[in-house]
């Protein structure tokens, strides 16, 4: 589920086409401290200066409300090229198709000058409704760049036209592509990876467990970006942070909404992986929470259960950071440290 930079399109938009926080961030600390206002508190953490000085810029500029998916679309497209920052220069990125559940999908390698045997299939956040290969192009070159492996991003079918469990099982379809083309990709099919953020964690999380379930091709680690996990279910972290921190409990309803119009459909782990009967067997896991985020209490009980099931975990709690992070590339601090600590991982992981 991607963030409500919607606003940020107005008044911006005008003045500057691309990188239109760059003038903003380029200001001394001391004058963001100021124009962020007053440190936010809640549950123990102190927000991120650098994203609350964001927060201050949305709150300024009138709000939008999402109609239907085709608008929500267009708006993240056109705000995740004011934020993505310069992007970074790989060796190649090519276009090209891999298998879907039902025909063909669109794709996206990246390949970066040092890249080794490794490969993250990645599945774009967005609720399952909005982001597409472009809206988290910024993103993949960074992780390829600075990992030093190969990103295969995949443009899974989205909802409503195409409601649950149509991306679950276009993930699924294409992450099994992914390996049995290794050769073709020039990648060791032991080093595999399968990831997203988001919703795309949520796709990566139930292509670990129907690989082991269905008796496929395991992922050698599954990365996940906080993940939503759990469509039913609802924790603290909701209330404590669902208004005003990019992802509102307003779009998590209308994500879930699109995704799922059947409510009968919700508990089943190919849409809520965190409610599987079992997660035993399940390969590795990195996954990352964020201290400001309504997802954080899900992705810290889902990395919870898979320990205690028996599934080497590596949880990474970004405490001060809000949902959506990843994508902010061009505010400095704590979102550029996040990204370099989840590169060094991949890099370790996947090498």
């Amino acid at each position: 589920m991607n963030p409500r930079l919607d606003a940020l399109l107005r008044g911006t938009v005008s003045a500057v086409q691309a990188n239109a926080l760059t003038p903003l961030y380029a200001l001394p600390t001391a004058v963001r401290r100021r124009l962020a206002g007053a440190p936010i508190q809640i549950d123990g953490n102190t927000f991120d200066p650098e994203v609350q000085l964001l927060l201050r810029v949305e709150s300024l500029l009138p709000g939008t409300t999402k109609k239907d998916a085709a608008t929500a679309r267009a708006h993240l497209r056109s705000v995740s090229k004011l934020i993505a920052g310069h992007p970074r220069e790989l060796q190649r990125v090519t276009d090209l198709t891999v298998r879907g559940a039902d025909g063909q999908l669109g794709a996206r390698l990246y390949v970066p000058r040092d890249a080794g045997r490794g490969l993250l299939v990645f599945f774009h956040g967005g609720g399952w409704v909005v982001g597409d290969l472009d809206t988290h192009d910024s993103l993949c070159r960074t992780i390829a760049a600075d990992a030093g492996i190969r990103v295969l991003s995949v443009d899974y079918r989205l909802a409503p036209e195409a409601p649950a469990p149509t991306a679950a099982e276009d993930a699924l379809a294409a992450f099994t592509w992914a390996v049995e083309h290794a050769e073709d990709l020039t990648v060791d099919p032991a080093l595999i990876a399968v990831g997203g953020d988001s919703a795309g964690g949520n796709l990566a999380a139930v292509v670990a467990q129907q690989s082991v379930v269905r008796d496929l091709p395991r992922p050698a680690l599954q990365v996940l970006l906080y993940p939503a996990v759990d469509l039913v279910g609802r924790r603290p972290s909701r209330d404590l942070f669902g208004e005003n921190f990019l992802l509102t409990e307003e779009d998590i309803l209308w994500y879930r909404d699109h995704y799922t119009p059947d409510p009968a459909l919700r508990p089943d782990p190919v849409v809520s992986p965190l409610l599987a009967e079992s997660l035993a067997g399940l390969p590795p896991a990195l996954i990352t929470t964020a201290g400001f985020d309504p997802l954080r209490d899900e992705g810290t009980e889902y990395a919870e259960a898979l320990t205690a099931a028996g599934v080497q975990v590596t949880h990474l709690n970004h405490a001060t950071l809000p949902h959506g992070h990843y994508n902010l590339q061009t505010i400095p601090g704590a979102t550029a440290e996040a990204i370099t600590t989840l590169t060094t991982h991949l890099r370790s992981a996947l090498h």
